[in-house]
């Protein structure tokens, strides 16, 4: 790309978020893992983090230490399953999402 740097969309960001959540499993993931994995400042990561409760394709919790822990829902993992459906048809035709 010559030195430009490639700017993801919304969608997928809330995906990388997504799957950074997922990856963690049982435990749900911190917002300090979020922020590594999904590569946002904390700034977005709230903005997103809000969008996403409120959409409830996350929820949030309290752990042991009233740390906030995030988790998929069941309409979150659907969200997920079709993001990659949709990643896979459109890069089979060179399409990035």
């Amino acid at each position: 790309m010559s030195g430009k740097r490639a700017y993801r969309s919304k969608m997928r960001i809330l995906a990388d978020m997504m799957r950074a959540i997922q990856n963690e499993g049982e435990e749900g993931a911190g917002p300090t893992k979020i922020l590594y994995a999904a590569n946002l400042s904390h700034d977005r990561l709230t903005q997103y983090l809000d969008e996403l409760k409120e959409k409830e394709l996350i929820k949030e919790e309290n752990s042991d230490n009233e740390n906030r822990v995030y988790f998929l829902t069941e309409k979150g993992r659907e969200f997920l399953r079709e993001f990659v459906r949709i990643e896979r048809f459109s890069e089979a035709f060179g399409i990035e999402v």
